[in-house]
């Protein structure tokens, strides 16, 4: 149930089933919904990095075209109303209480279905019910196997392929293509995918879908960045100059570059499409928290993420930089502390509190220790107070490596 008004404890008797690659539970569940995700066109967005983003910017077009559009993202960071939004309009808690007495009902009766799958089936069935035309559905991990892959997708967007979930999705890249690019099933495809590319084409070879590729087919020209985000010029069959995001990072070109493709084949208008770009917001991607010293967060979890964060901190100006870290013990944190250790004078590790996936400050700290200056802390709160001591007024405190991590470092902030 809901706890006060935030919703922080739904779906969570289901965490006892663990996680289960499969679909057989969740369409057993939404055959029983009447198949709610064959009401409304659908979307996919799959990918290691940028799924987020592009959902944002997609979704945000699509309602400023006057689309009732749904958007599911994966996880949330502060609300589990955030996973769930019509036309940027977040899912009330009553709304989320009624879904969760529906799956809890189910299970009850014997059926067993995970957290992700009980969830992604509440986000299709909520669409329905409110009437949205388009949803666009973030993938949780993988695709072909993901709890949002029943839908028939009228678009399929691979934002880019890199090793992550190697124990379920394989340790080869093209492993993890495959797995993504398990999404296209019979629309229009787009990636924004340099490696693991040639798998996207042969899987889209196989079905005989179109595949429309970034840099090759379509093109996103960063033209200006600054601390109010990037202008871009996206070009194929026509040509849109100009185009702002308000959103930080060189990526973003990247992500918004995408949603542009997958508008414009919907038949966006250029407003939506200029508007849409313009007001999409998505909470932890170089967004800054405060000033004197500069905190920036982000919730970039493996080496590719870190590295498009890395590449992006330039427009920030010369700076001392300490790195506030906490990282899962799953996750590839030595190669992230390795990219970080080129950028960032000094790192402060730590651990969320009441994360048991959590790597240990102690291992993280001999880890970074090869690459920088480091210390621990006792938590992500004193640990941010530390590094903006060490920054200095005029230095930044880069807050990265965890998603997780998050609901602590806007409680640091909550003026945000």
């Amino acid at each position: 149930m809901c706890a006060d008004d935030k919703c922080l404890m739904a779906f969570e008797f289901l965490e006892k089933f663990g996680s289960k690659p499969g679909l057989e539970r969740i369409t057993k569940l939404l055959k029983l919904w009447g198949n709610p995700q064959n009401k409304m066109k659908v979307v996919l967005v799959s990918g290691t990095n940028g799924k987020g983003s592009t959902t944002a910017f997609l979704s945000s077009i699509l309602a400023e075209n006057s689309f009732r559009t749904g958007s599911f993202y994966s996880p949330h960071l502060l609300r589990f109303n955030e996973r769930m939004k019509i036309d940027g309009a977040e899912i009330s808690d009553s709304e989320v209480e009624k879904l969760e007495e529906e799956v809890k009902k189910w299970v009850d009766e014997g059926n067993i279905i995970t957290y992700f799958e009980a969830v992604t089936a509440c986000a299709y069935r909520y669409f329905a019910e409110h009437g949205v035309e388009y949803a666009i559905m973030e993938v949780g991990m993988g695709g072909r196997l993901d709890a949002v892959n029943p839908a028939q997708e009228e678009i399929a967007i691979v934002t880019s392929i890199g090793l992550e979930h190697t124990k379920w999705l394989g340790s080869q890249v093209s492993q993890i293509a495959y797995e993504k690019a398990g999404i296209m099933k019979k629309g229009l495809a787009i990636t924004g995918a340099g490696i693991g590319l040639e798998t996207i084409r042969s899987e889209a070879r196989k079905k005989g879908m179109n595949l429309l590729v970034l840099g090759e087919d379509f093109e996103g020209n960063l033209r200006e960045k600054n601390l109010d985000g990037s202008v871009f010029d996206y070009s194929n069959e026509i040509q849109l100059n100009g185009l702002e995001i308000s959103m930080l990072g060189d990526f973003q070109v990247r992500n918004a570059s995408l949603a542009v493709c997958a508008a414009d084949n919907l038949d966006c208008s250029e407003k939506a499409i200029r508007e849409g770009l313009k007001k999409a917001k998505i909470r932890g991607r170089m967004e800054i928290l405060g000033t004197e010293p500069v905190v920036v967060a982000d919730v970039a979890h493996n080496p590719a993420g870190v590295k498009a964060l890395v590449d992006s901190l330039p427009v920030f100006g010369e700076k001392k930089i300490v790195c506030v870290f906490s990282c899962m013990r799953d996750k590839e944190y030595g190669e992230m502390l390795k990219v970080l250790g080129e950028k960032v004078n000094a790192f402060v590790v730590v651990k969320p509190e009441g994360k048991e996936r959590a790597e240990e400050p102690e291992v993280l700290l001999e880890k970074a220790k090869e690459y920088a200056e480091a210390y621990t802390s006792a938590g992500i709160k004193d640990g941010i107070e530390f590094a903006k001591e060490m920054a200095g007024p005029d230095g930044m405190v880069l807050i990265t490596g965890s998603i997780y991590m998050m609901e602590e470092v806007y409680e640091a902030f909550p003026e945000k």
